[in-house]
């Protein structure tokens, strides 16, 4: 079966990906399912792959998440069926396309109050957002938390989440248009780009710091989310937007308040099928109740692949980007 397909056959910047017509068998696999993409998410783990910062095997296809209808079904699925709408955020890469077959055991039922453009958007950024707030470090009733990017696909989404489970949230930006997009969202606001954000938490404290800073920036943020810290709390850092946190002494962590230090992925708290159900269903919930308002911000033809990855790159996104096939 003929199909379009983003691929890339070498590492580097947004041109090295080609829209290309593929071809995959025109019956899945036992165990797969045939989907036609309704819509594609982008994701920045999707430029970490493209760039060589996160080695895959070339030549390769690119993308983990998409929503769609069954199409077909392998041998020995039985958990759905010809029409269901389903969606997926990980697992094999290769969603950037108009039809793909893939392991049923990656795919998520959609509910009927989810639209697909939200569920290929952001059911990656959602079920990150989950294990952060739910699982990585437990965000309670009263308690005060830092969220970098707070305009960001996780951002926008986790920042809502925090304040529904009761924590007064501190969110961070890079542009006063930023500032104001994410203001309904966050209890105080924070530029970074007008000065020290570390000392700008420590004065909405009262000098103690937060418990947790949830840190999907990287190499820019890493030091000074450090020192917003108070004493042994926890630095969850899921994300490397402004490049890898460069290599530093275990005993700083101890310098500045016996700290906690985390870099979790989404694969190992999805790593069973139980795990993948309740993760999604979690994060499906708060969208369809109104706890959580998720929005896909840009959409783009699946041929202009390679300028969502610029936009996306060059900080001229905010929110959820879907592509089209």
């Amino acid at each position: 079966m003929k199909v379009q397909a983003i691929r890339f056959d070498q590492t580097g910047d947004a041109s090295v990906l080609r829209y290309v017509e593929a071809q995959i068998p025109d019956q899945p696999g036992p165990g797969e399912v045939r989907l036609r993409h309704v819509a594609v998410g982008v994701n920045f783990i999707d430029t970490y792959h493209r760039s060589g910062l996160y080695a895959v095997p070339l030549p390769s296809g690119i993308g983990q998440e998409a929503a769609g209808v069954v199409e077909a079904l392998g041998e020995g699925v039985t958990e759905f069926k010809v029409g269901d709408r389903v969606a997926y955020a990980g697992g094999p890469i290769g969603s950037y396309s108009s039809h793909r077959n893939i392991p049923a055991a990656r795919l998520v039922p959609v509910p009927d109050a989810v639209p697909d453009e939200i569920a290929a958007g952001t059911l990656l950024r959602g079920m990150t957002a989950q294990y952060l707030l739910k699982r990585t470090f437990k965000v309670e009733q009263g308690m005060t938390v830092l969220i970098h990017a707070a305009a960001g696909g996780v951002g926008q989404i986790a920042t809502q989440w925090a304040r529904a489970l009761g924590a007064t949230v501190i969110g961070t930006v890079g542009s006063a248009a930023k500032a104001r997009l994410v203001a309904p969202f966050c209890d105080h606001v924070i530029d970074y780009t007008q000065g020290n954000f570390a000392e700008q938490v420590r004065a909405l404290t009262d000098g103690k710091g937060v418990p947790v800073v949830y840190d999907g920036v990287g190499k820019a943020t890493f030091e000074g989310s450090l020192d917003s810290l108070a004493p042994r709390g926890m630095l969850v850092s899921f994300g490397n937007a402004s490049g890898a946190v460069p290599p530093f002494s275990p005993g700083v962590l101890s310098q500045k308040g016996s700290l906690f230090l985390t870099r979790p992925t989404l694969g190992y708290y999805t790593a069973t099928r139980e795990e993948l159900l309740a993760t999604a269903a979690d994060y499906f919930s708060v969208v369809a109740n109104g706890t959580v308002k998720a929005e896909v911000h840009q959409r783009y033809a699946l041929a202009d692949a390679a300028k969502a990855h610029r936009d996306l790159e060059g900080r001229q996104t905010t929110g959820s980007i879907v592509l089209l096939p």
